[in-house]
């Protein structure tokens, strides 16, 4: 395989760039013109002696904004740790720079929309979760590695890697249209690894845990929800468990995306917008390109959709269901569990009910498992497609328990869990697995909703299992009872940092998630900065009731309050002035919510139509 480059030098002198490849018997230097644009390969010898120059560990790509072009770079970086012998990194911080010696050539209000550009760029790269690896392809499942032909093997990792899964892909399209530099290109990706060295009976063993997230139809929560016309649905996370025991691999993959038809749930001010489903267009054609590609990529596929089935959600998961039996597909299984309603009162041990449900389904699709020898001893020949309204906090609930009765096979037969041992019983290993898994929910959260999981006390600190005679028991896990909230089931702590949590994400998504979503698309591809002095999206005008209506409402309140605190000479015209101001206020801002959609912060990038 061609690998990636692992050590730079960036060396900047005022008319190029010269980022040279450092590994030991490398002479390569990837030279940018910073006038012309023009990417080349040279040696050493080229390097100009006067240069000021410092180490980076790899480009992320570049980016034409206003100004003209710059160049991402990554400036550090975190060993996550070792997987088969290849070292995994986390992307910690960037630098954007400038093609452009200076920003004479602007005027001030390019100076101003190409600083906020900037801003959006930074703004995705701040998120955390961008991972890679120099040598070994983290893109793909160690399954899809394994049925692949030695000709795959040969291609750079550019070339061989998932393209749902590369986020810097549109950022590397000037080193791609050139093979001579794939070396320099690092793919990476989004979302979440975690890598654990683990023991249990004395025998250990690397547990892994990696949730790549795709960059097609991405975006923040309540802009970008079900499926665009290619049929890529929103928040697709690929999430693989991995275990590696003396030369032995296994795996077990799930996946969660949302409901695979168009709808959408705009921010209006309200705590939860009522989601709607598109009436003017033909579902069927994108959801039937969705499950194709699914069933293509990973065979065949349960449904389990988390969503309430009352309320405001009822609609969707009888449209989803109307759909899987209109497709018909002898490889599609579509499974309805009521989250909520099941485990209302905090009874989580219901989950149970559907864990059973699906237990034949699962031990079916079986796993990926290969012999030390490299014998292929089991192939995953289908998956578990979970869903709720976020694909978030119940899903991450849901995924957890499918991956722990997985993983309770594979270390069977791996020889590290004797026969009538259970997972849960291995109360140092239960306490990597529940943290491990409540960090992946965060990290998914905070990449589409903006803030940490809910329900993560659950994931972190609870654990149900089948009793005797197909019984549930509730175990409590065996951790120190001077931690309040390692009680073994939900906690009064934990619905308290759930309604923190809830209140955060309200605030961000409507006020602050239109320029995340603007600022994906920028970083992604899907808007590109036209190269002439055109006007951009930016400088579309918010609509006059938008700063007259919140500031009348405000002093109606103001007023209110202070006729309330200095009284008039009677109650009578006390009451009548609180009466008028408590009236304007309260009319005042039920038209503001009655118009709730103009005063969200909105993105202004790319057309309503398209985010539909």
């Amino acid at each position: 395989m061609a690998t990636a480059y692992e050590r730079y030098n960036l060396h900047t002198s005022p008319e190029k760039f010269f980022i040279e490849a450092c590994d030991d018997g490398a002479d390569a230097v990837l030279t940018i013109d910073r006038l012309s644009n023009e990417m080349t390969l040279t040696g050493r010898k080229g390097l100009p002696p006067s240069t000021v120059t410092r180490p980076i560990c790899g480009i992320m790509g570049t980016v034409r904004l206003v100004a003209g072009m710059y160049l991402i770079v990554i400036t550090r970086k975190r060993n996550v740790g070792s997987f088969l012998g290849h070292a995994v990194w986390k992307a910690v911080d960037f630098d954007v720079i400038s093609y452009k010696k200076t920003l004479l050539h602007l005027s001030e209000v390019q100076t101003q929309e190409n600083k906020t550009f900037l801003s959006m760029i930074n703004n995705v790269l701040m998120t955390d979760g961008f991972y890679f690896c120099t040598d070994y392809d983290l893109t793909h499942t160690l399954q899809r590695l394994a049925n692949t032909s030695p000709d795959f093997h040969e291609m750079s990792l550019l070339e061989r890697a998932d393209q749902r899964f590369v986020w810097n892909g549109n950022l590397l399209r000037e080193l791609s249209a050139q093979p001579e530099l794939h070396r320099f290109a690092l793919p990476v990706v989004h979302g979440f690894i975690v890598m654990k060295p683990c023991r249990i009976n004395g025998k250990i063993f690397e547990w892994i845990l990696i949730s790549r997230r795709s960059c097609f139809r991405a975006g923040v929560r309540y802009y970008v929800r079900g499926i665009d016309s290619e049929g890529h649905a929103a928040n697709f996370v690929e999430t693989e468990q991995i275990v590696l025991y003396e030369g032995a691999r296994a795996s077990f993959i799930q996946t969660r995306g949302s409901i695979p038809f168009y709808w959408s749930q705009r921010p209006n001010l309200k705590y939860k917008p009522k989601p709607v489903i598109t009436k003017t267009t033909n579902h069927m054609d994108g959801f039937q390109r969705h499950f194709d590609s699914q069933l293509l990529v990973y065979g065949k596929q349960t449904i389990l959709n988390l969503v309430n089935q009352k309320g405001s959600e009822k609609p969707l998961e009888q449209a989803f269901a109307k759909m899987v039996s209109d497709m018909d597909h002898a490889m599609l299984n579509y499974v309805a569990f009521d989250f909520h309603k099941e485990c209302s009162h905090m009874r989580w041990d219901r989950l149970q009910i559907l864990v059973d449900n699906v237990a034949e389904t699962q031990e079916q699709y079986s796993y990926f498992m290969v012999s030390p020898e490299g014998k292929p001893l089991a192939q995953q020949s289908g998956l578990f497609r979970s869903n709720c309204m976020d694909c978030l906090d119940r899903t991450n609930v849901i995924q957890s328990l499918l991956a722990r009765r997985s993983l309770q096979s594979q270390l069977q037969r791996m020889g590290v869990l004797n026969v009538g041992q259970r997972i849960e019983e291995q109360a140092e290993f239960e306490k990597i697995y529940r943290n491990a898994w409540a960090d992946n929910a965060n990290a998914c959260a905070v990449q589409y909703a903006g803030t940490g999981a809910l329900k993560t006390d659950f994931t972190r600190y609870s654990s149900i299992r089948a009793g005797r005679g197909g019984g549930v028991s509730w175990r409590a896990p065996l951790i120190k009872a001077d931690i309040p909230i390692r009680t073994g089931k939900r906690t009064r702590w934990g619905l308290l940092m759930d309604g923190w949590n809830s209140v955060i994400r309200y605030y961000k998504n409507n006020f602050s998630d239109g320029f995340r979503q603007d600022s994906i698309d920028l970083f992604l591809g899907n808007f590109a900065v036209d190269g002439s002095d055109a006007p951009t999206p930016l400088r579309v005008q918010k609509d006059w009731k938008f700063f007259t209506l919140p500031i009348i409402m405000l002093v109606a309140f103001s007023m209110c309050i202070i006729c309330l605190l200095m009284a008039g000479d009677t109650w009578t015209e006390t009451l009548a002035y609180v009466l008028f101001w408590g009236a304007a206020s309260a009319i005042t801002a039920t038209i503001i919510l009655f118009n709730g959609q103009d005063f969200v912060d909105a993105p202004k990038l790319v057309h309503k139509e398209k985010m539909d």
